[in-house]
């Protein structure tokens, strides 16, 4: 007999068209099926424990449909694509307490609960703009994510491996073990954020938010002072989220509901589909119509009002809170011309979904030095141009998602604590994406807490 709320451990269990995804256009996976580990890996992950919970899924949609209405903000922060080498207490606890250290900001800002997810525990696989990379003479398949293949550029190295399924999904129960036992444990205690935040208003690059940091302090010293205890005080709710890519690694890790007896990819509590796969009529689109997470798409410049009303009929058909999120990503030059067609459409259809600033991918640029990397500047540009639609639309912005790190690397430019391209070649390790670091994850924080303010 099963608990309520219980996921029955099936596996990669028999439900009806949940494998249609196989009969239809697939992008951006591996060509590993004859792999001759192939079999025993998918079913290594079908017999493994679910990572998330029925429970803990459809508490997030829940607080997804509290955005959906203007009534929370949703912050989505992490890797670009997580290494396994980086799945360690150190690396996870420093990007857990920057989400935390910029959701105490956000909350200030919105004066509203800020639901927390990260990019974490699950974003191991990597869309490519092609199946292969070249150099000099030498073509190998592109790097994927550690998921896939390896980075070093070797024959061995590039080659798919089934197998690192399976150590993604271990990887991934460590991150969220730490994950549960920080947020829980009093790590995430909101008197203690707000002495970590103190450290960043020491640097004078940074006192021209002086003013937010002093109020939020009051606050909490004003609180402190009234005796003010309470379970919110000292822990908080915080949700893993990935892109989910690989349908493989999905299929094999959705489990069957005991209560309703529908699918619920386990992966993760929260996945969505990208840019490059959401094409209405393929397999990773049709895949998550049929499972009950709450779910995004990734929405760039060349998406149409059309596109968007397909794709919420197809993914959201019963117009439920909290199902669907949509995530721009159009590029600062693009921000004010292209997002109020799609968001006008959604609006005058009804349709209650959350909308979400990807301010990063859109604005992706080559530094002189042969680095990928993003203006800090161009960022904050998307970011404000994500309000003002909104605001003449008379919707709700509702969240920001964000590719940074908890660590003191140099991989976007600008920032009132300025990196420029010389800090590149000591202090840039992502491994696909440029991401923010600790200070600029914390100044966009700030300077989105006092848009914040306005739209309030």
């Amino acid at each position: 007999m099963t608990a309520p709320g219980e996921i029955v451990h099936t596996g990669a269990a028999e439900y009806p068209g949940l494998d249609r995804w196989r009969d239809l256009p697939l992008k951006q996976q591996p060509h590993w099926q004859d792999h001759p580990d192939f079999d025993s890996a998918y079913a290594k992950l079908s017999a493994n424990p679910p990572l998330v919970f029925a429970g803990e899924v459809d508490k997030l949609k829940r607080r997804l449909a509290k955005v959906a209405q203007g009534e929370a903000f949703l912050l989505q922060g992490g890797d670009c694509a997580e290494t396994f080498s980086d799945i360690t207490a150190d690396k996870i606890s420093a990007k857990v307490k920057t989400l935390l250290q910029m959701a105490v900001v956000l909350t200030y800002g919105a004066a509203l609960p800020v639901v927390k997810m990260g990019r974490m525990a699950g974003q191991y696989a990597k869309p490519r703009s092609s199946d292969s990379e070249t150099r000099g003479e030498v073509t190998l398949p592109s790097f994927r994510g550690e998921i896939v293949n390896g980075f070093d550029f070797t024959a061995e190295s590039r080659l798919p491996d089934p197998k690192r399924m399976v150590e993604a999904y271990h990887k991934a129960a460590s991150t969220l073990n730490l994950i549960r036992a920080f947020t829980e444990g009093g790590f995430a205690d909101l008197r203690a954020v707000q002495q970590w935040n103190k450290g960043f208003m020491e640097n004078p690059a940074h006192a021209k938010y002086e003013r937010i940091a002093g109020e939020i302090d009051r606050a909490v010293r004003f609180m402190s002072a009234c005796g003010v205890e309470f379970e919110g005080l000292k822990r908080t709710e915080f949700y893993s989220a990935h892109e989910a890519l690989l349908l493989d690694y999905e299929r094999a890790l959705t489990r069957i509901d005991s209560r309703t007896g529908k699918p619920y990819v386990t992966s993760g509590h929260f996945v969505w589909i990208g840019e490059r796969t959401r094409d209405l009529d393929g397999a990773h689109v049709d895949y998550l119509s049929r499972v009950r997470n709450p779910i995004g798409v990734k929405l760039g410049p060349s998406t149409t009002p059309e596109t968007v009303l397909a794709l919420i009929e197809k993914l959201d058909p019963t117009r439920e809170p909290g199902r669907l999120t949509f995530i721009t990503r159009m590029g600062a030059a693009n921000i004010r011309q292209k997002l109020p067609p799609l968001v006008e459409a959604v609006r005058d259809a009804q349709a209650k979904v959350v909308w979400v600033t990807d301010p990063m991918h859109g604005n992706t640029i080559t530094a002189k030095n042969g680095y990928k990397t993003r203006r800090f500047d161009d960022v904050m540009d998307e970011v404000r141009g994500f309000f003002q639609v909104h605001q003449a639309a008379g919707t709700y912005p509702g969240g920001l998602h964000v590719e940074m790190t908890g660590d003191d690397v140099a991989e976007c430019l600008g920032g009132s604590d300025v990196i420029d391209e010389s800090a590149f070649n000591s202090r840039y390790e992502s491994l696909v994406d440029p991401r923010l670091n600790h200070k600029q994850s914390l100044e966009m924080a700030f300077l989105v807490a006092e848009a914040l303010t306005q739209v309030k």
